[in-house]
């Protein structure tokens, strides 16, 4: 087995790179019956402990979510040369973000919807009637690749 040239720190700062730098992260969710389903999604995260998107309850990734909570995310810059991309891998569970949290969670998604000059969701784009709602993946591992690419755990 091979070991990394990168320690937990260094692993978890290039995770923390690629997640600022990028807007967008592959969704992978998969139905009941265990079809696998993939959908770049726009995000906003809260270092790597949370990953925030908006999507309409309609879409297939969001049945999935309701019937299996289980997704994982990649992160990466697809416009990197071949040989020098970074990604983060993240396992997660996912769903919608309750009430009681949607403050906080909207909070995170307008700092970097203002930082990226787009427009701000509020409570009522995603509550009530409205279409969308506003998911979150709650990270239970990530990882990234060292320059080895030897697999390490952030």
């Amino acid at each position: 087995m091979d070991v990394s040239v990168w320690n937990r720190e260094q692993a978890a700062a290039a995770a923390r790179r690629v997640v600022e730098n990028n807007d967008y992260l592959t969704l992978a969710t998969a139905g009941a019956e265990g079809t696998p389903w993939a959908t770049p999604v726009w995000f906003a995260a809260d270092d790597l402990a949370q990953f925030f998107w908006v999507s309409r309850m309609t879409r297939r990734h969001s049945h999935n979510i309701e019937e299996r909570p289980e997704v994982a995310l990649a992160i990466f810059d697809s416009t990197t040369p071949v040989g020098e991309a970074e990604a983060v891998y993240v396992q997660a569970l996912a769903g919608q973000v309750e009430d009681a949290d949607l403050g906080a969670a909207l909070a995170v998604f307008a700092g970097k919807s203002v930082a990226r000059g787009i427009r701000v969701w509020n409570e009522a784009d995603v509550t009530g009637d409205a279409p969308h709602r506003l998911y979150v993946a709650r990270a239970t591992e990530v990882f990234v690749l060292d320059p080895k690419e030897q697999r390490v755990r952030v």
